[in-house]
């Protein structure tokens, strides 16, 4: 900690850009929620990676059943000169084809593959309903100087097969290796890789002396009462480590933001914020498709400030900032993490 830091108020480590979302429910023709949605600040401009919900799906009845009928999201991309408004939306991948029933939650992240930057599209993969469990979807994409493109050869489903994984986040570790943070229920996992191609290709070998082994590879537990835990944005590289900004379900079925301090060179958990950062307040985090939620997706760093996106009750796209400073004394006044 800094010689004479005052550590602010958990509430106060981030705040609000607005007490408006940045992407409404609507903002495209052809979808309604615009939610969860990744980003990447790339040629001058903010881009949201966005969850987009088709038009035209239903409640379900209220049973054991789901809780929506022809549910579908598509991941579409709108950009932002400022961070505030965001226009200009078009479809980056589109649910329906490559086996894959419906597209969710993206994560965009710049990965260092032995020295060549590879820029990662991590998400959702939801096959058709009775088909299988959701898997980890990646893709590479590609920038034609005006827009983002999947670069289809590259599609892999990640992880071990026939698992239920999601939440992941792809980044490159200190010493070049790359580590994937993801999530098998209610628990976060680390796989470390010695490089992108290891991952992209990773064989059932890998993958069963993982599951093998994974209480050896959890990262972090939810908290006491908690429901389950979740990567959020890709890591933010600062000084003192990694800041992996995370969720949590608590037990009320509400979503948090959360903060960890990771470190640069194992990935491994230094500090963990024993509250959240950011909780459902405004009434558009409270109330929607889904009541009481914010969930990070996104993380730009820019000086001293973190600009965050989240989505709020699954229905629309809000931002915050956070200082690094102030959060960085807050995790070392946290100290040491013990093992999960």
């Amino acid at each position: 900690m800094r010689e004479g830091a005052v550590i602010a108020p958990q509430t106060l480590l981030v705040r609000r850009l607005s007490d408006r979302p940045i992407l409404e429910a609507g903002a495209l023709d052809g979808y309604g929620p615009l939610f969860n949605a990744g980003l990447l600040y790339h040629d001058g401009a903010y881009h949201l990676f966005v969850r987009a919900v088709r038009d035209g799906y239903r409640s379900g009845d209220g049973g054991t059943g789901p809780s929506f009928v022809d549910y579908v999201s598509d991941i579409v991309v709108f950009t932002s000169a400022d961070g505030h408004r965001y226009e200009n939306g078009y479809v980056l991948a589109r649910a329906g084809t490559g086996g894959v029933y419906s597209v969710e939650d993206p994560r965009v992240q710049w990965v260092d593959d032995r020295g060549t930057p590879r820029l990662v599209m991590t998400y959702t993969h939801l096959p058709a309903p009775g088909t299988g469990p959701w898997r980890i979807g990646a893709h590479q994409l590609t920038w034609d100087g005006d827009r983002f493109r999947l670069d289809e050869p590259t599609g892999r489903l990640l992880g071990p097969a026939g698992v239920a994984n999601k939440d992941a986040v792809v980044f490159t570790l200190a010493d070049g290796k790359v580590a994937m943070v993801h999530r098998i229920h209610p628990d976060m996992q680390l796989a470390v890789f010695d490089d992108l191609s290891q991952l992209w290709d990773a064989s059932d070998h890998y993958w069963d002396a993982h599951l093998a082994d994974l209480d050896h590879h959890t990262l972090m537990r939810p908290a006491p009462g908690a429901l389950g835990i979740g990567a959020g944005a890709p890591p933010v590289r600062t000084r003192d480590g990694l800041l992996l900004f995370f969720h949590e379900r608590r037990a009320d079925g509400s979503y948090t933001m959360n903060v960890a301090l990771l470190d640069e060179l194992t990935g491994r958990v230094r500090s963990r914020l024993p509250e959240p950062v950011l909780e459902p307040e405004l009434e558009w985090e409270r109330a929607g498709d889904v009541a009481q939620v914010v969930f990070v997706e996104g993380a730009h760093l820019s000086g001293d400030e973190v600009y965050l996106t989240y989505g709020a009750a699954d229905t629309c796209v809000g931002a915050a900032v956070a200082s690094v400073p102030h959060l960085l004394d807050a995790l070392a006044a946290a100290g040491e993490q013990d093992a999960p």
